[in-house]
């Protein structure tokens, strides 16, 4: 019998890895492949004719299927071949592929450093804003903080509107701007508007321009076959429009909008008289400080503020402040609407003028109902 080959230092390693292995797994093997306790075959003597006609793949084919430890061996080499490429070693044996895994930031490490993720992530919901930003219109129709400063009169009055910033150029090169004065309405069958106010939850604010009351959800108007959402109202002092050259003590603007974003406010002028009910609620809510929204506990119905008179001239026209945006439906109210000298004169300490010069009408169509 010739002499063994004296084991290599790598292959007594992989037994006795092979022996730990084997001690704790001793189920390790799948069903059906025979017992894992069996024990080894002793080795016999092979007679050199037989070995000749058996290759060296069939005889390592056979003793894997027959010995549990050599399934053993495949087993324990896959998974060494497996932590060898997760920690990158180089054996010199064939090169695996790794996968690239996303991982947060490191404290302190740059973010350019680390892989963005294979898909993006979705942008969180947008909450809805409330109706004190819906109605941010620009100037005394709506929150105009972080813009340039424009005022009623001097340097920044109307007159200079149009050049302070590309947005306002409307201001001064608009063809149907607002407020006009309204002589030789057409008058004309218009169906009446149907308001569709009720007591309603409220706050004031006085954004530096005018007083304004922003109205909780759920006040709206229907003219012209399209329906619209009260937003807020605020004061002018004089009125700004005016009828057949007419000026009045105040004006209070309505503004509604539609779900397509397009714009509709009802004007009502004020003259001297008895005092106004939603005009003293308004008064008896004024915040302490500028640009601070105090909300009030009362609730008031806006369609107080409306005449008795329900019949209207009305006209396509734009805000009346900056950025004079065009594509406004006006509905001027034709009958004035009383508030008492004290009232007037509280708004006029606050605001002695903060009315736009009227504009030209430009042969545009008005129309009354009758």
């Amino acid at each position: 019998m010739s002499q063994l080959p004296k084991p290599s230092r790598t292959s007594v390693t992989l037994f006795a890895a092979l022996a730990l292995l084997a001690t704790g797994a001793s189920q390790a093997s799948d069903a059906g492949h025979g017992d894992t306790h069996a024990k080894p075959a002793k080795a016999t003597a092979t007679k050199p004719k037989e070995a000749a006609k058996e290759t060296a793949p069939q005889a390592a084919a056979a003793a894997t299927a027959a010995d549990p430890v050599e399934r053993l061996r495949e087993r324990l080499a896959g998974r060494l071949a497996g932590a060898k490429a997760t920690t990158g070693s180089n054996t010199g044996g064939p090169s695996t592929s790794l996968q690239v895994v996303n991982l947060p930031p490191t404290p302190g490490a740059a973010t350019a450093d680390v892989l963005p993720p294979t898909r993006p992530m979705a942008a969180a919901p947008r909450p809805r804003a409330p109706a004190s930003a819906q109605a941010s219109l620009g100037g005394s129709h709506g929150s105009t903080k972080g813009s340039v400063h424009w005022s009623y009169s001097g340097e920044a009055g109307p007159q200079a509107w149009g050049g302070m910033k590309p947005e306002f150029s409307t201001c001064a090169r608009g063809e149907r701007q607002s407020p006009i004065d309204i002589r030789e309405g057409l008058a004309v069958d218009l169906e009446p508007i149907q308001f569709r106010y009720q007591p309603s939850g409220f706050s004031v604010i006085d954004n530096g321009h005018t007083v304004q009351v922003n109205l909780a959800p759920g006040n709206s108007m229907e003219v012209g076959g399209r329906r619209y959402e009260l937003l807020q109202f605020h004061f002018h002092r004089p009125s700004e429009e005016r009828i057949d050259g007419r000026q009045f003590e105040m004006s209070a603007h309505l503004v509604h909008k539609d779900p397509e974003g397009r714009l509709a406010v009802v004007a009502v002028v004020l003259g001297k008289g008895p005092a106004q009910p939603v005009v003293q609620t308004v008064w008896n809510n004024l915040p302490l400080e500028k640009h601070q929204e105090m909300r009030a506990r009362a609730q008031l119905d806006p369609a107080e503020l409306l005449p008795s008179d329900r019949r209207y001239y009305t006209y396509m026209g734009s805000l009346t402040t900056p950025p004079c945006s065009e594509g406004v439906q006006w509905v001027v109210m034709r009958q004035p609407v009383a508030a008492s000298p004290d009232q007037i004169e509280l708004f006029s300490r606050l605001y002695p003028m903060n009315a736009r010069p009227v504009q030209n009408a430009a042969g545009r169509r008005i129309l009354q109902s009758q």
